[in-house]
């Protein structure tokens, strides 16, 4: 039986490692893998030694930052040196990036790669079980927490593990991710967004491994944690823009048109018409914006469905408010906005997961 390995590269991108990534590399090697990338992110001279050690292995190549440039950085080029050095090598399909701060077991790196191997049109992730005792108080919350923000962002399945970076990844995706956005540890999240509207996603259950109770990540939780979620919610943030400027343009146009018309017909004509007018036109003004700007879809002929969910939403706001309003003895301005938002809200998700997807 040939090894599969042959044609998979492993990529470890790793920051002032210890002598547990020597072991690590070893026990992989063993394994069975032979093409092995690890890339210094502009470590201190006094970890030198590791990584020329690595380099004497004939299964290793180590690319070097002169200057620390960031995990999402070092994953591109290595990305970049595996397209242009061994892809064309062994009829490679893939590649498994890992970390090197020990939370990965080779069987596990194994694993995954057998997943690749076997499931070659999936992001494949090496998901850990964060109710375990083992897990910091922040690493299990901060995770759970990322983990449902994206399925009510992004929709799809549960992703329990947002931030692994033990992923398989089949030469077909490697391009796409390429061109992300993205130097540190929020590149990977932008790689499950890219995943999330276009790929298929697979778990693979791995162990939960902290070593020396996690000190040796560089994950800033405070820093990488805000780029993170600003990414998450870039989109439904440029909605709220577009929704905004969408609101701007019909009221200026409503008044545009009114000050024409009433020339012509009594004010109650003329308010419903300059209405229908400036909503026609503002609608199609969002709808170029969520089409082209918020969504950045190619899909063509979604209009209609676009403009049967305007509808719904606005006889859904008028009943809604109605009922609501009969039954509480709340302002009809506050159930109104209450009101809308949640349609808001509900119509970002329609527009997102199934019009613009």
């Amino acid at each position: 039986m040939e090894n599969f390995l042959e044609k998979i590269t492993l990529i470890i991108p790793s920051l002032s490692p210890d002598e547990h990534l020597i072991k690590y590399v070893n026990q992989l090697i063993q394994y069975g893998f032979i093409n092995i990338i690890v890339i210094n992110d502009g470590s201190e001279a006094k970890y030198e030694e590791i990584f020329e050690t690595l380099n004497k292995y004939k299964q290793v190549v180590v690319l070097k930052h002169a200057v620390n440039q960031g995990k999402g950085r070092a994953l591109k080029i290595a990305f970049h040196y595996y397209l242009n050095e061994i892809i064309n090598k062994n009829n490679s399909i893939g590649v498994v990036t890992a970390d090197a701060d020990g939370q990965h077991a080779p069987e596990d790196t194994y694993e995954v790669a057998k997943t690749l191997y076997r499931c070659r049109e999936f992001l494949i992730l090496g998901t850990r079980d964060f109710n375990e005792e083992i897990v910091p108080f922040k690493s299990r919350y901060g995770n759970k927490i990322t983990s449902l923000m994206f399925k009510i962002l992004f929709g799809g399945d549960t992703i329990h593990d947002t931030q692994t970076g033990l992923r398989g990844i089949p030469n077909n995706q490697i391009i796409d991710y390429l061109s992300l956005e993205g130097e540190r540890f929020e590149y990977e999240i932008n790689m499950l967004i890219k995943a999330r509207k276009k790929y298929l996603i697979k778990e693979v259950k791995i162990k939960t491994l902290y070593a020396n109770g996690n000190r040796e990540t560089h994950f800033n939780a405070v820093k990488d944690s805000l780029k993170i979620y600003s990414i998450m919610f870039r989109q439904f943030i440029t909605f709220v823009v577009s929704s905004i400027s969408s609101l701007i343009v019909d009221l200026l146009l409503f008044n545009l048109f009114l000050t024409i018309i009433r020339s012509y017909f009594d004010i109650s004509l003329s308010i419903i018409l300059s209405t229908i007018f400036a909503r026609i036109i503002s609608s199609l003004f969002n709808y170029t914006l969520n089409k082209n700007i918020v969504f950045e879809t190619s899909k063509k002929n979604m209009i209609v469905y676009y403009y049967m969910l305007c509808i719904i939403q606005m006889f859904c706001s008028a009943a809604l408010t109605s009922i609501l309003n009969s039954t509480f003895p709340i302002n009809v301005n506050i159930v109104k906005v209450i009101v809308d938002f949640f349609l808001f809200c509900i119509s970002f998700q329609i527009q997102s997961k199934i019009i613009f997807k």
